[in-house]
């Protein structure tokens, strides 16, 4: 199965995110990663989906998802020239004879230590999931004690037509 990436302009209401999960719900389609938030347009909402299946099934979405009340316009971006990224905030175990190598690994990834504690250290790394995937591997020896990703976010690259509105 295809990985495939949704963006889905919507107005700014209550209920419209509960009625999308309820079309994959009652679809028996699995959401790999849902983000939400404003879009430059006042009381519009900007929806990134990211599931995994076949042509005819991400097509049968789309279409499903644009009959919705409160839906504004879905696009299907993932053969589009796109740009992609994910936040990651890891914690680590760090004690005083790994905290160096920790905050050299992660200027390696341009990623930043965001918080310093006794035993531990919380690095904030934005950038594609594989990248994210890859600190992730890396850091998973010196022990990860909390992980919270935000899911992809994408915007079709300027100049490649098929822009939202």
């Amino acid at each position: 199965m295809e990985t495939h990436t949704l963006i889905a302009l919507m107005e700014d209401k209550p209920g419209v995110l509960h009625r999308v999960a309820s079309l994959f719900r009652r679809r028996n389609y699995n959401i790999e990663s849902l983000t939400v938030g404003h879009s430059e347009t006042p009381n519009v909402s900007r929806m990134t989906i990211v599931l995994n299946g076949d042509d005819r099934v991400v097509q049968q979405v789309v279409k499903q998802l644009s009959k919705l009340i409160n839906v504004i316009q879905v696009l299907d971006v993932s053969d589009q020239p796109a740009v992609s990224r994910e936040l990651a905030l890891i914690k680590v175990t760090a004690g005083p004879g790994t905290r160096t190598e920790i905050i050299e690994l992660a200027s390696v990834f341009r990623a930043r230590v965001v918080d310093v504690g006794a035993n531990s250290l919380t690095v904030e790394l934005t950038g594609p999931q594989s990248r994210v995937n890859s600190m992730i591997g890396l850091l998973h020896p010196y022990g990860i004690e909390e992980l919270a990703r935000t899911g992809r976010v994408a915007m079709v690259r300027a100049g490649n037509g098929n822009a939202l509105l």
